[in-house]
């Protein structure tokens, strides 16, 4: 099974909003632990370790600071 990288959402926005709710009035940290939580949460649910080594590369590679391609 591969990530799927394209969208692939019933209502993205409906997503986001509830994600946004549910860090609302944590601070940093405990924000922070939220994530971890969550991350921990959905691997859970997904379960294969290829899929989630797909998902942690595509993550890392993609957010700020990530390492250029040589």
């Amino acid at each position: 099974m591969d990530l799927i990288t394209t969208p692939n959402f019933v209502s993205a926005d409906e997503f986001y909003e509830a994600l946004i709710e549910t860090h609302r009035d944590l601070d940093v940290e405990a924000s922070h632990a939220l994530n971890a939580r969550l991350v921990l949460l959905l691997a859970n649910h997904i379960g294969e370790t290829e899929v989630l080594r797909q998902a942690l590369a595509a993550a890392r590679d993609s957010g700020p600071g990530a390492p250029k391609a040589p």
